[in-house]
């Protein structure tokens, strides 16, 4: 079984646009795509880690779990300030700009923020 992860999204256009554009900044795309849902992994493989960006099913309105976070593998420091830099481009709300956080290990550099929901997700590398 593979891995998955679903994200709700209020207005799943303006979702769908954002992370297509900055998923492909670490070399994730969309590997299948439905009314109202699109599911995301490496190079649009979807093999292994996928993420879904879907309207919620019972048909209320999406809505940010406190506490909860999504982390996205970089394969480096220069992916972090692209997908940081891109997702700021397109109005992610900010939780922590690009930059190493040595406190989580001494190769962590990561960027935290918060999608058009107000999900919030990171884009890690760690060495």
């Amino acid at each position: 079984m593979e891995f998955y992860v679903t994200l709700g999204a209020r207005d799943v256009a303006l979702s769908h646009a954002f992370y297509d554009r900055v998923l492909a900044t670490i070399g994730w795309s969309s590997h299948a795509s439905f009314p109202g849902w699109r599911g995301y992994s490496a190079a649009g493989a979807g093999k292994g880690a996928t993420v879904w960006i879907c309207e919620p099913h019972d048909g209320a309105p999406a809505t940010a779990g406190n506490g909860t976070m999504v982390a996205f593998p970089a394969a480096s420091p220069a992916e972090v300030d692209a997908f940081y830099r891109e997702a700021m481009a397109l109005g992610a709300a900010d939780e922590g700009a690009a930059g190493p956080r040595p406190h989580y290990g001494p190769d962590w550099y990561a960027a935290y923020l918060r999608d058009p929901t107000g999900n919030k997700i990171a884009v890690v590398f760690n060495g």
